[in-house]
């Protein structure tokens, strides 16, 4: 690592799936970098390494400060993102083109998938004798990388959740015989940190939901079944919210049939989690179900930002670039949780290497000893993140009078 700071231009780039905050951490590194002598200019890379690998790219350190603002406050990625895999020449090929136009600094803001390239694109600059800082930003709202306490995006997209859950609750418990079972289905690659964010929003045993079933426990259909009876039986009506990439006892995906190919990285894109559980218990309990799938809105929805989150994206993106310029890199930004009872955070490192192609899962002790509802230290570790306290909705209280 060098520790001497070298002229030259920055380019960042936006990869994986869009958040709600993205643009934050995007904002954070540009006016960040317009503040230091030694960056001549800040280049934005249009979707990301094939932006940069087709030569299309922005001089985005030209946008005035209002339009940093409302860039700051859009949801989804302004530079367009990727799901792109290198192929074998393309590290030293993106290497060579960094060079080219003296770019010392390169930003690329987004998970796992996205770690790898970036370390990638860095060890073939070091192979090559080129002085690049190659620095990772955390990007994901499916929480799901280690080393780091939690990512930005997770915190917006699980308030988004969490209200999602409770308001599509309501229209059940208002007309519990016309659908008394409801499947939601959320996203979140293998890990459950997402469809356990939708309890944030719960403050009793009969409030929804009712039932969550994430990656991390395979799915008992026969547990299942006899759960759904009984919340049916005990609250009037049950919803269930089940993690997109549930497997069952056997390892085989329960939406399996309804699989749609691979991404680039090989990871299924199913979409049939929420419909097989509906066809289940509408055929073994003879019970009416519906599904609610949110879909794209629930990682980007502007209306659901959370202010933490909004700020930790903006932190990590503009620490991003002091590391750089120190001389840091081939590492990621982290957030990490700073012990007392207020909660706050700070920026530390971790290595690229740590954090590519690998998954932070949810903790044991995250969940009840059932396994289908969060427990107190799930509380105690998401509520900060979600910013504002969540609305609380009026119940009625059936005192007949006749």
């Amino acid at each position: 690592m060098s520790q001497q700071t070298v002229r030259g231009n920055l380019l960042i780039g936006q990869s994986g799936g869009p958040t709600a905050v993205i643009n934050a951490s995007l904002v954070g590194a540009v006016k960040e970098a317009l503040r230091i002598d030694a960056i001549d200019t800040v280049y934005g890379a249009i979707h990301g390494v094939e932006g940069l690998l087709n030569r299309k790219v922005i001089d985005i350190g030209h946008e005035t400060s209002e339009t940093l603002q409302t860039i700051m406050q859009t949801p989804s990625a302004y530079l367009g993102s990727c799901r792109y895999k290198l192929r074998e020449d393309d590290p030293e090929k993106a290497a060579e083109i960094l060079k080219a136009h003296n770019v010392r600094y390169f930003l690329y803001i987004g998970g796992n998938d996205s770690a790898d390239t970036a370390h990638r694109i860095g060890a073939a600059a070091t192979a090559m004798g080129y002085d690049l800082r190659v620095i990772g930003v955390p990007k994901t709202i499916d929480n799901d990388l280690p080393v780091t306490d939690h990512c930005p995006g997770y915190g917006s997209a699980a308030r988004a959740i969490a209200m999602a859950t409770q308001e599509s609750a309501l229209c059940s418990q208002a007309m519990p015989e016309h659908y008394p079972v409801k499947i939601i289905e959320v996203m979140g690659r293998y890990a459950g940190w997402l469809a356990c964010a939708s309890s944030l929003g719960k403050h009793t045993p009969d409030d929804a939901p009712h039932l969550i079933y994430i990656p991390e426990r395979k799915l008992d259909y026969t547990a299942f079944l006899r759960d759904v009876r009984n919340v049916v039986r005990r609250v009037g009506y049950c919803v269930a919210v089940v993690s997109e990439h549930l497997t069952d006892m056997q390892g085989k995906g329960v939406g399996e049939q309804y699989t749609q190919g691979t991404d680039a990285f090989g990871h299924p894109l199913v979409a049939g989690v929420a419909q097989t559980l509906v066809d289940l218990v509408n055929s073994e309990l003879g019970l009416r179900a519906r599904f609610d799938k949110p879909g794209d809105w629930q990682r980007m929805s502007s209306a659901h930002f959370s202010k933490t989150d909004v700020d930790e994206a903006y932190l990590v993106g503009r620490m991003a670039v002091r590391y750089a310029v120190r001389g840091v890199t081939q590492k990621m930004v982290t957030l990490q949780r700073v012990p007392g009872e207020r909660y706050a955070c700070e920026t530390g490192l971790a290595d690229l290497e740590e954090i590519a192609n690998q998954q932070k899962v949810l903790p044991d002790e995250f969940l009840d000893k059932d396994g289908a509802m969060v427990s107190q230290a799930f509380y105690d570790y998401a509520l900060p993140l979600i910013g504002a306290p969540l609305p609380s909705y009026a119940r009625v209280q059936p005192r007949y009078v006749w």
